[in-house]
């Protein structure tokens, strides 16, 4: 049975390329117009890529390797081809579609190898033991690549987000701008803190307006977090301002208890530079 094994594993990757083709014509079936023009101009690299998969269970079943070894060859195949295809930027729901064609195609290429040679039912069932596990392992290996990149590039954009979240824009000498826009987060109010000490130090700050008009949502956090810039600035000798405070937030404040006698605040922004150059 051990040669009828590794018989079996020599024709699929004699036939890898021709396995590979029908994959791929398959999967064609099941796209756009648009989308196909866009996997032309990259072809010839995924039917290769296709190509060298397949070439990986002709290999299992020629060699018949211990579990570790397959385990290692599968991780490395996930690895490089989660990147590869990340880095093509097909969907991963898409790319997982190619699995059913894989385990259809090269099934396809046994059973006519096993019906010619009149192999034995436990032939069959050796191939299966070895082929299909390893199937479910490589798309393992290959789901986990592309979810890291993919949670790599969020991060990567979140990072990217956050910088730009807090611009702190100078108008003067000694007069800087902070405008924030939309919900504050415990991580954005973090360098919100970050970000105005940093500036108040480097542009050498006498005052510094903080404009909450974009920010539609001012709870309790937003309100101690503010307080405490605040008071960080006082501490480096930087007057902060607040403007455009929205009166649904002021009313909220109020209620809860927030006390805004010692800040000082304008309605708008306007206001606040108008008092300053005057």
């Amino acid at each position: 049975m051990n040669n009828e094994i590794q018989f079996l594993g020599e024709k699929v990757i004699e036939k890898k390329a021709e396995i590979a083709e029908k994959v791929h014509k398959h999967r064609l079936a099941g796209i756009s117009e648009e989308e196909e023009k866009q996997l032309a101009v990259i072809e010839q690299d995924i039917l290769k890529m296709r190509a060298d998969f397949i070439h990986l269970f002709g290999e299992a079943l020629k060699q018949q390797l211990d579990k570790e070894t397959t385990a290692e060859m599968i991780s490395n195949w996930g690895k490089e081809t989660g990147k590869a295809i990340y880095d093509l930027g097909i969907p991963l729901d898409e790319a997982l579609k190619d699995t059913k064609f894989y385990r259809t195609f090269i099934w396809e290429a046994i059973k006519e190898e096993v019906k010619k040679h009149h192999m034995s039912v436990d032939t069959v069932f050796e191939a299966g033991s070895i082929i299909d596990p390893l199937l479910d392992e490589a798309i393992y290996y290959f789901s986990l690549t592309f979810v890291h990149f993919h949670q790599a590039a969020l991060t990567e954009a979140k990072a990217a987000f956050m910088e730009v979240s807090v611009p702190v824009v100078p108008v003067t000498k000694e007069i800087a701008i902070l405008p924030l826009i939309g919900n504050i987060d415990t991580d954005r109010a973090q360098l919100l803190m970050e970000s105005a000490l940093k500036a108040a130090n480097n542009l050498k700050l006498s005052h510094l307006v903080l404009d909450l008009s974009g920010v539609l949502t001012v709870d309790t956090m937003v309100a101690d977090q503010v307080f405490k810039v605040v008071s960080s600035l006082k501490l480096l000798g930087v007057e902060t301002i607040l403007t455009g405070l929205r009166p649904e937030a002021a009313q909220t404040l109020v209620s809860i208890g927030v006390n805004f006698s010692n800040v000082k605040t304008k309605a708008t922004l306007q206001q606040a530079l108008h008092d300053l150059y005057n």
